[in-house]
């Protein structure tokens, strides 16, 4: 009995899902529903089968101008070999 207690609750642990879009399936939804994948739409359908795309509902992404920037990039495309000097990547190797 208590090892069927055990059992049951590992199984309920294993069934939870990680997003609510993995709930409805195709079998348990009326025929016809789209489930799509939880964006935002960027516009509306027109009643003639068009669709019109509205700017306010669009990204807008701002990019600052790094003409003059004075950093490099992070990784380098001709690798330099590095030389360790902390002694802590010493000790933890041996």
């Amino acid at each position: 009995m208590p090892l069927g207690l055990i059992l049951g609750l590992g199984r309920s642990f294993r069934r939870k899902r990680t997003s609510s879009l993995d709930i409805l399936t195709t079998k348990r939804v009326p025929r016809g529903f789209y489930k799509g994948k939880n964006c935002k739409p960027t516009g509306f359908h027109t009643r003639k089968g068009g669709y019109v795309i509205m700017q306010e509902k669009l990204p807008n992404y701002v990019v600052p101008d790094l003409t003059n920037f004075k950093l490099r990039p992070y990784v380098s495309q001709c690798p330099r070999e590095a030389t360790s000097t902390s002694t802590g990547a010493n000790e933890a190797a041996k």
